[in-house]
This record gives C-alpha cells, structure tokens and sequence, in this order.
C-alpha cells in the first residue's frame, strides 16, 4: 500500500480550500450582479431562452411519464384501502412537493448544467475569456451572470411545466384508463392542496435548485483545464455533484418546510 507524503497530502488539503474559497468568492460576486443584469436584461432574457426552452422536450416528456406511472402506483396502493378516488390528490402532492422540483433539477443538470459546463471551459480553452480580461470586459458580468440568473429563472419556470404536465399525464391513465370519476380526481386535489404550504415550497425547492445547479456548472467550467480531457472531466464532475447537491438540498429543505 503506497502511503502519501505529507507535503503531497497537505498541497492537496490547500489546492481544495483554495477552490472553495475561490467559489465562495464567485458566489458572492454572482450575487452582486443581479441589478447591472437587470440592466442588460437581454442576455439574461437570451439565457433562459438558452436554458429553459432547449430543455423544454425533455423536462415535457419525463413528466408525462412520471405522471403515468404515478397515478398507476397510487391507484394499486389506494385500492387496497378504499380511497382510490383521492389518487388525483395523491399525483399532485407528490409532483409540487417532491418529484416537480427534484427530477426538473436532476434533468436540467444533466442537459442544461452539463452544457453550460462544456460552454464556459471551450471559452477557457479558447482564450476567449483571456481576451475578454484583456479587452478590459469583465466575464463575470458577460459570460457568468447572464447565465446564472438565466438558470434561476428557468428552473422554477420548468418544474411548473414538469409539474403541470405530470398531472395531467395521471388524470389520463386514472380518468379514461382506470375509470376514476373525473371529478373526484380535481375536487380531491382541490380539496387538498395549498397553494402556499405545498406549492410554494416547491418553487422554494426548484429556486434554491436552481442556483446551486447553476452555479455549479459555472463554477467547474471556470475551473476547468483548458484541454479535451479537462473539459470532459468538468462535465462529469458538474453532473454528479450538482446531482449530489439537488437530492442533500432536497432533503434539508423538507425537513425545513414540513417536518418543523
């Protein structure tokens, strides 16, 4: 077994708290950007374009599935207990509180957070964010703000569609398919679900989802060799942690809005 140095051991330790550090400092400066964005609302307004409508397709067609599924299994698992009309009750509660918010974001990093990853460490590899510091532009307010407000924007806007769809996809397999009364199915989800308390502590989740995922895929492409290989392995490392971060997210927010 080969045993590492402690001078390789502790420029490790540094190489990692430099990088959180440095990101520690993007995010504070990201944040700082939101008026000066506003003011040059058309790259942002390019961005969500870029982010929410090229990932329309998938974020549609996952939903609609997942809405299929979900009215079957709650119906095979009500039926047991005589409550089979209150699936609709059961699809819509599980789409705004958990499934919306979390499959959305899983899905937009691993379509939009891995080409945003890809897009900005080309630039790198480019030199175009060199000449950018040259030409006295800053990136930060040219390439990473857009897109990180693009991204915040975008995200909430998905898990609507994801949410929405997913519905209906139930009320079609649990209405026709089943043969569920159908109003029984929208009077048990009006019935049951709070606008404040369930759906707005979903768009909660998808807003916080939104920035970390985001943030995530800026930060490893800025980060990012300037070589094929670097910027293959930022792409891998944007898909897995951002994923990693969606679900500890997920899990502590819900615990915040719901358990306390």
């Amino acid at each position: 077994m080969k045993w590492l140095h402690p001078a390789e051991l502790g420029y490790g330790v540094r190489q990692w708290l430099d990088q959180w550090g440095f990101g520690a400092r993007l995010f504070l400066r990201l944040l700082g950007t939101l008026v000066p964005s506003l003011k040059r609302f058309a790259l942002v307004r390019d961005q969500i374009f870029f982010l929410g409508n090229h990932s329309l397709a998938i974020i549609t067609v996952s939903g609609l599935f997942v809405g299929f599924v979900l009215a079957l299994q709650g119906y095979n698992t009500l039926q047991r207990y005589g409550s089979s009309e209150a699936v609709g009750l059961l699809v819509a509660l599980s789409l705004v509180r958990e499934l919306g918010p979390v499959i959305t974001a899983l899905l937009f990093a691993g379509r939009a957070g891995a080409s945003l990853t890809a897009e900005i460490g080309l630039m790198r590899a480019g030199e175009q964010i060199m000449a950018m510091e040259m030409m006295a532009v800053d990136p930060l307010q040219r390439v990473l703000a857009p897109r990180f407000w693009g991204g915040f924007v975008a995200m909430p806007l998905l898990t609507a569609v994801f949410s929405a769809v997913g519905i209906g996809g139930g009320y079609l397999v649990a209405v026709p398919l089943i043969g569920i009364d159908g109003g029984s199915f929208w009077s048990q989800m009006q019935g049951g679900v709070d606008v404040w308390s369930d759906v707005g502590n979903g768009m909660v989740k998808s807003l916080v989802f939104g920035v970390a995922v985001t943030f995530i895929a800026l930060l490893q492409g800025y980060l990012a060799q300037p070589t094929p290989e670097g910027v293959s392995s930022a792409t891998t490392r944007t898909v897995v942690l951002a994923s990693l971060s969606v679900l500890g997210l997920d899990f502590i927010l819900t615990v915040m809005m719901f358990s306390i």
